[in-house]
């Protein structure tokens, strides 16, 4: 029996023997009946993107056809394209939303498709929920109320955007012409990951000025054999030719481009919680305005913040909940420690290709070595690590319900001071430090976050997490 199609944190997600193309058809006729239901969108124009996935072209064309058949105009792009450049289209052109077939970090043998609301921010659940209610076989209008397919570049418009937001932030007027955002001397190492990065995001950094190398920069819909997943177990070839060719920065994008991890002269692998405070040190030299951070991110951001006289609010994992906050409460800029970012003045979607250039941009100034290490030595070392423990997807709220029961009241030694419920539980140790546990939205787990102020510290207190939720399980 096929799983039933169901949008989780990001979309909905399956191995290619349950998605297919009669099932991501189902996908667009309910698309299709929410615009018109809820939104009261009869026609207009949907956008349609896809990831380098081998199946990823057929499934979009697929979508294509029947939101035309729904009378929906239909824009898709000449290639496979990052997800936010779908995203600043949809909100830039005035779409009615769009679609996104991609599996993002997933392993090849996955895809999956995400609706993308008509401001570019991510789906809430009250829009996905709505989506689901109205899954459906096909249903075309007689064919001359069909819409139109056009293919068109989504490249270039985005492009001029991003140089022009960056070159702001770097103080230049955001041409491209006489006075262009200049990054002539920094030397960077891009890794594509074989994703839909490819010629977008080392294509800006090399008009930029950059000096580009560039890393599994072919469309390979095997993505070599691993995950497109910009992990440090990943990125061990990127970490070795920024040392080796002596570059400045290293910069890598999962498969779809969402997100980003930065690797460094000496420190290698930089901690997405590092990079994060960092980045929000850098936008507050010339700005203002506080930082979104999800539960599972670092205090460190709360530490940049408190110094530059700014605030930072909390959210439940997922960048949905970060857009929303950013809407809310004019963020200068939103993330998680997963490497998804944005900054006020673009769509709220993770983008990995603007940050990208932002993060070079920073790097052009001072490298993210010296940054980080002023911000340790400011502010205190600060580490976090995280772990899994297996978990059946209908067992997790049994699972949650019973850690409410046994919560301790101290933790490897330490006191609990408090407990936040944002997204499963938080506890906050008297020492500063602090546990997670919550579900993973996208696998059948338990996740169990921590954050120390050494290693050691930070392993004992996932070795405590892991023993609160493996007897529950």
């Amino acid at each position: 029996m096929e799983t039933p199609i169901s949008f989780g944190t990001d979309g909905w997600r399956a191995t290619l023997d349950e998605f297919t193309a009669p099932r991501v058809r189902i996908v667009g006729q309910a698309v299709a009946n929410y615009l018109r239901e809820v939104e009261g969108r009869e026609d207009g124009t949907v956008a349609v993107s896809y990831d380098a996935r081998e199946t990823s072209r057929g499934f979009a064309e697929d979508l294509s056809r029947v939101l035309a058949a729904n009378g929906f105009d239909v824009l898709i792009p000449e290639r496979d394209t990052p997800t936010p450049l779908l995203a600043w289209t949809i909100a830039d052109r005035e779409l009615a939303g769009g679609l996104m077939v991609t599996a993002s970090h997933n392993p090849s043998e996955y895809n999956g498709v995400k609706f993308i609301p008509s401001d570019g921010a991510p789906a809430l659940p009250e829009v996905t929920d709505e989506i689901e209610a109205r899954l459906a076989e096909p249903d075309p209008l007689p064919e001359d109320e069909h819409g139109v397919v056009r293919e068109e570049d989504f490249v270039a418009p985005y492009a001029d955007h991003a140089f022009g937001l960056v070159a702001e932030r770097a103080g230049s007027d955001g041409s491209r012409g006489e006075v262009p955002l200049d990054l002539s001397d920094l030397s960077v190492v891009y890794d594509a990951m074989h994703g839909s990065g490819r010629g977008v995001t080392d294509r800006l950094l090399a008009e930029a000025g950059a000096e580009v190398e560039r890393l599994r920069c072919e469309r390979d819909p095997e993505f070599g054999g691993s995950p497109p997943e910009p992990s440090e177990e990943h990125l061990g070839d990127l970490a070795a030719a920024v040392r080796e060719r002596d570059a400045d920065l290293g910069i890598a994008n999962d498969g779809d481009a969402d997100r980003f991890a930065v690797v460094t002269p000496d420190r290698g692998f930089l901690d997405e919680n590092l990079f994060f405070a960092a980045l929000y040190d850098y936008l507050l030299e010339d700005d203002s305005g506080p930082a979104i951070r999800t539960v599972s991110t670092t205090f460190l951001v709360d530490r940049v913040a408190d110094a530059h006289g700014e605030e930072v609010f909390e959210t439940p994992v997922g960048f949905k909940w970060v857009a929303q906050a950013m809407a809310d409460h004019d963020a200068l800029v939103g993330g998680e420690e997963s490497g998804g970012f944005s900054v006020r003045g673009h769509v709220r979607e993770k983008d990995g290709v603007l940050v990208a250039l932002l993060a070079a941009a920073a790097a052009a100034e001072r490298g993210f070595d010296d940054r980080v290490d002023a911000l340790l030595s400011e502010f205190g070392e600060i580490h976090q690590g995280k772990i899994s423990v297996d978990c059946p997807d209908e067992e997790k709220a049994r699972v949650l319900d019973d850690l409410e029961a046994e919560l301790p009241e101290s933790v490897a030694g330490q006191d609990v001071e408090d407990v936040v419920t944002a997204d499963g539980f938080k506890i906050l140790l008297d020492d500063g430090s602090w546990l997670l546990v919550r579900p993973s939205g996208t696998e059948p787990k338990m996740r169990v976050y921590a954050e120390a102020d050494s290693e050691d510290r930070v392993s004992e207190l996932l070795d405590a997490g892991r023993d609160l939720v493996e007897p529950l399980v």
